[in-house]
């Protein structure tokens, strides 16, 4: 009997999540992803298919992300792929203009979510024995820029994060900090205006990093890693 292997993708509604869940499941892989856009999700739902577990969660409440978790696994088991998409940026400001709103906004999206869906999936993963834990990064969690601070803690906390995770895992799974390269998309848009246009669109992306993503296993636990350009 053929294995069906499963994803879990995060922040799946548009963007760069969209996109990789619409790979995966065409390359075979059971999908099991979230969002907050229902409408958003239905849509998804009709191009890949109602058989993929698609469901409304919120990464920044740990009930929301719970009760993804336990659906997930209860209808497809332990991911063996997990991806840790999920992120917002806040409008360009300097770091002492940004408001303490704001700025809490970014670290509850893009690290204590990430916390949150670790939490619940990753006991199941280690209970089996395996699987692939990825959390998005960025140049910017291994560079910085003006007046994108708080992005850019966030992404440097994932980069240590996931070094600290990585040492914990048990054998035979691993933990990876993904540079996911520059893509045109709205979080790009934001702060790039219209040279956003200048780099590929998620899509084009996605049938060079979904197969990128499909090879990493145990022998990657702690790198930080981006994915290959195009002709690499």
């Amino acid at each position: 009997m053929t294995w069906m292997k499963h994803i879990v993708i995060t922040g799946a509604t548009r963007g760069l999540g969209r996109a990789l869940a619409v790979e995966f499941a065409s390359a075979g892989w059971t999908v099991s992803a979230c969002g907050t856009d229902a409408s958003a999700l239905d849509t998804l739902r009709g191009i890949i298919g109602a058989h993929h577990g698609l469901m409304t969660c919120d990464v920044t409440c740990p009930q929301s992300v719970r009760e993804f978790a336990r659906a997930a696994c209860d209808r497809h088991g332990a991911p063996d792929l997990l991806l840790n998409n999920a992120a917002i940026i806040h409008k360009k400001d300097p770091l002492w203009k940004l408001s303490p709103e704001e700025f809490s906004r970014v670290i509850d999206v893009n690290l204590k979510g990430v916390h949150y869906v670790i939490h619940s999936f990753a006991p199941a993963m280690i209970s089996r024995g395996r699987g692939v834990i990825v959390n998005f990064s960025s140049g910017w969690g291994r560079s910085v820029s003006p007046e994108v601070a708080a992005y850019c803690a966030t992404k440097w906390g994932i980069e240590g994060l996931t070094a600290a995770l990585a040492m914990e895992l048990p054998r035979d799974m691993a933990a990876v900090a993904f540079n996911p390269g520059i893509i045109d998309t709205r979080m790009l848009r934001s702060c790039f205006g219209p040279d956003a246009s200048n780099f590929p669109t998620p899509d084009e992306w996605a049938v060079r990093a979904a197969p990128f993503l499909r090879s990493l296993g145990a022998g990657h636990n702690g790198m930080s890693l981006t994915v290959p350009e195009a002709g690499d």
